[in-house]
């Protein structure tokens, strides 16, 4: 299993667009992913788990990914969230 704890710091958070971008992303992936933020803990291929966190820009999150290709689905997080989620310019 591998843990990333991650700032989101794109303007508008885990909106609606920069959800499905995440889950889009994750359900090419085959292993298990879980985000935490503010102690609830949801399925993070699931866009309606993934809004209910409500997580605003300044937030961290705590990604957990568990399966044969974690390491893979880890890194292609990370590097959406430094993307932004390819929304600011």
């Amino acid at each position: 299993m591998i843990q990333r704890d991650l700032t989101i710091i794109n303007r508008l958070g885990l909106h609606a667009r920069a959800t499905a971008k995440l889950v889009q992303l994750l359900s090419t992936f085959r292993c298990q992913a879980t985000l935490e933020a503010r102690g609830r803990e949801v399925n993070a291929k699931s866009i309606m788990g993934v809004m209910l966190l409500a997580a605003g820009t300044g937030s961290t999150v705590v990604l957990r990914v568990d399966g044969e290709d974690e390491q893979a689905a880890a890194d292609a997080v990370a590097a959406l969230f430094e993307r932004r989620f390819d929304e600011d310019s």
